[in-house]
């Protein structure tokens, strides 16, 4: 295949790098780089950048093994492809192009190819809504395919596989028919099977949390987390009282406790949503008193602006049941971060939560924390950031940084430092403390939503129209 590779500023090494960035946000989900190589104090499009390769536009953030970067991305506007690239070089080395009948809805700055690969250096591992799962091989062969989608979601899929073992491990929280699945590695045949049909819509991707040797993997959803036995599905345990969406992935710290923030509109204290009972509703909406509402029957506000996401079964109406449900949602709703200490078995909301914090203030709706150098940061809409005691939950700092814009990208951090990074371009590396400082700022003309990755001294940032990789310039 051509290579679209513009090699700048960097003599590139001709070995392969080490370290490893496997799945979405790292090692098991952490945004932390997995090894302690030095990084440098600013990047920017023409500031330690090592290589700079064109790509279709997606998403999806790049995954890191051996000598291959992977990632996914919609080639010609409808062709949803997954990418093998040369580490070293910058350069694209195959391609393999996903099947599908129909292009599922996504929101309005979404993208078919939203989801990120896993790979464990034998088994490529890409998920599109539109089409399903796949595995390659790392040359790019076709290993084996599981037909999904498009799922009832005018937001499109979200989530992104894991591979943790033998298995890969699958999560998707929809309007309707949500599930948790693991699949043979090597034949994609079916392992167990979990119906969440409880849970609405969310977008958080699994986390791994080993306790007395057990691996569990733990699923932030709709008002609830929940930790899953790895090998058979089971249920384990259940903490309540979380928010309405769940977009952003749990982290385990260094202290063996479990981080997770749930943040969704309308459910902070003062600017709850107050959903009106059915029947009061009805008694004033319900033009053809046929029990049930279509769009145009209801009034500006919260139930009709989400009419779409209510009709959970798809029918073009909300019943009594689906309004009863959202109703439900926003009630109970509860934005706050929480920190979970191991050990629990069935509902432990009340016996192992060591402190939560819901001031909405601090809170972002879409990237992850990240528990980093004896603090918990988090960035949020406009560029606050803010760090957390770990012990206390108490805020330490809490600042705007550069780049008042909307951020998608998660967290990431190495070499004692945390990078920032706004969907309009905003580049900021903080010194990692609990009284941070800003080390630097900059600006690409990219706009970009997708969570770098970090490994082997390299940090390799997608925008929408490029793969960047940057690093320290190499030693003489």
């Amino acid at each position: 295949m051509k290579s679209f590779s513009v090699c700048l500023a960097l003599l590139l090494p001709s070995f392969v790098i080490a370290g490893e960035w496997s799945q979405f946000r790292g090692p098991n989900a952490s945004g932390i780089a997995p090894d302690n190589a030095p990084l440098p104090d600013k990047i920017g499009p023409n500031d330690n950048v090592v290589w700079k390769l064109p790509l279709p536009p997606g998403h999806s953030s790049p995954v890191i093994h051996g000598d291959r970067v992977y990632l996914t991305g919609v080639r010609d506007k409808n062709k949803l492809v997954t990418i093998g690239i040369d580490r070293n070089k910058g350069k694209i080395l195959w391609e393999s192009e996903a099947r599908y009948k129909t292009l599922e809805k996504i929101h309005a700055i979404g993208s078919h190819a939203q989801s990120t690969c896993a790979t464990d250096g034998e088994v490529v591992v890409s998920f599109f809504g539109s089409s399903g799962l796949y595995a390659h091989n790392t040359d790019g062969k076709e290993l084996w395919f599981k037909p999904f989608g498009p799922f009832p979601n005018d937001f499109g899929a979200g989530s992104s596989p894991i591979i943790v073992g033998d298995k890969v491990i699958l999560l998707q929280d929809h309007d309707n028919n949500s599930f948790l699945m693991a699949f043979d590695k090597k034949t994609g045949d079916v392992k167990w099977k979990v119906d969440r049909s409880e849970f609405p819509r969310s977008y958080a991707t699994p986390v791994i949390w080993e306790q007395a040797g057990k691996k569990q993997i733990v699923v932030a959803g709709t008002l609830r987390a929940v930790g899953y036995d790895l090998d058979t599905g089971a249920e384990v345990w259940t903490v309540r009282g979380l928010a309405r969406i769940i977009n952003m992935t749990p982290t385990v710290g260094p202290d063996g406790n479990l981080y997770l923030a749930a943040w969704s509109p309308g459910s902070d204290p003062g600017e709850r949503v107050d959903v009106t009972s059915f029947d009061e509703t009805a008694k004033q909406h319900d033009k053809n008193k046929d029990g049930k509402f279509a769009e145009n029957e209801l009034p500006t506000g919260p139930i009709k602006q989400r009419f779409t996401q209510i009709d959970r079964d798809k029918d073009g109406f909300i019943s009594k049941e689906e309004y009863d449900g959202i109703r439900k949602l926003f009630s109970e709703a509860q934005n706050r971060t929480v920190v979970i200490r191991p050990g629990g078995k069935g509902d432990i909301t009340a016996t192992h939560i060591v402190w939560s914090m819901d001031n909405g203030k601090y809170m972002p709706y879409v990237p992850s924390p990240i528990v980093y150098k004896d603090a918990l940061f988090m960035v949020k809409n406009g560029g606050l950031l803010t760090s957390f005691d770990l012990k206390t939950g108490k805020p330490i700092k809490n600042e705007r940084i550069f780049g008042s814009a909307n951020y998608y990208a998660s967290l990431v951090a190495g070499d004692g430092k945390i990078y920032t990074f706004s969907e309009r371009g905003h580049v900021n590396v903080i010194r990692a403390q609990g009284e941070w400082d800003v080390i630097s700022q900059s600006k690409f003309e990219e706009d970009s939503c997708s969570t770098p990755a970090i490994a082997g001294g390299r940090i390799y940032l997608r925008t929408n129209a490029h793969l960047y990789c940057f690093g320290l310039p190499e030693k003489k």
